[in-house]
């Protein structure tokens, strides 16, 4: 399978956090594809449902769903609803795009609540999410099923301020690899780095005292230096790698480490 050639065998795409920033590039880029995508987020993508039909023939559905709720997603996992959406598809692709900075700030600093949802949201639903694409019983028997968990070069390098964030990239890597190791069947999973993204997340942390993150000045030229990337491009860059014969070759990556198509 290569992204560059109309494949005969239908694809569908999951994104989480596909209302704004990285995963709605993620989310429109996929249906121009003619790939079927369901969105789980907090909230609706703005104007996809209405402009779905003249992007393609591919179909568009989402779902309310608070990500950092456990028991939420558990409700909706036991639901079906996963298995009804891949229900005939040769290849579901599964994009845990969803995710939080916060708590940004040393430790002893940070709310207690804000640790709790951050871990919850980064790394227990990408989890969760992941092992419910993996089961039979759940993904409908489906071939070929690719999951891609969103990372950051926080995840292999520590920054001042970003333990929390740092920690659950970090381990969404590590469970990409060891789920390596388990090779289950008709699994591939990867966990990519997009780069630096001109996203809400690089705002924020623009807008964060440099006493809680000494490495802000450095966001802020990126941003004044044009050197973000758009998230039209990582996304771009991630569907074409999800799509491409070489995913999951290796259980983590970085796009600005693969070959340009």
């Amino acid at each position: 399978m290569t992204a560059t050639t109309a494949t005969p065998t239908p694809i569908r795409a999951i994104v989480t956090g596909h209302s704004r920033g990285l995963g709605a590039a993620l989310a429109e880029l996929l249906l121009e594809r003619e790939v079927d995508v369901l969105g789980l987020g907090r909230s609706a993508h703005p104007t996809l449902a209405t402009r779905e039909r003249s992007l393609s023939a591919a179909r568009f559905t989402e779902t309310a769903l608070d990500l950092a709720d456990p028991a939420a997603l558990e409700r909706w996992l036991a639901s079906g609803a996963l298995r009804q959406f891949a229900q005939g598809a040769q290849c579901v692709l599964l994009f845990n795009n969803a995710g939080t900075v916060d708590p940004i700030a040393p430790l002893g600093g940070q709310d207690a609540s804000a640790i709790a949802r951050a871990v919850t949201l980064n790394v227990a639903a990408p989890l969760m999410l992941a092992n419910a694409l993996a089961s039979d019983e759940a993904s409908g028997h489906t071939q070929d099923r690719r999951i891609v968990h969103i990372s950051s070069g926080a995840a292999r390098n520590a920054y001042a301020g970003w333990s929390i964030y740092c920690a659950t990239k970090a381990a969404l890597d590590h469970h990409a690899r060891a789920v390596a190791l388990d090779a289950p069947p008709a699994v591939r999973i990867c966990s990519v780095a997009p780069g630096v993204v001109d996203t809400g997340m690089q705002a924020t942390i623009r807008a964060t005292g440099a006493d809680k993150f000494p490495l802000r000045e450095r966001f802020e030229q990126l941003k004044e230096t044009g050197q973000l990337a758009s998230p039209e491009q990582a996304a771009r860059q991630l569907i074409d790698y999800a799509l491409s014969d070489t995913f999951g070759a290796t259980p983590t990556s970085d796009v600005r480490e693969l070959a340009p198509r």
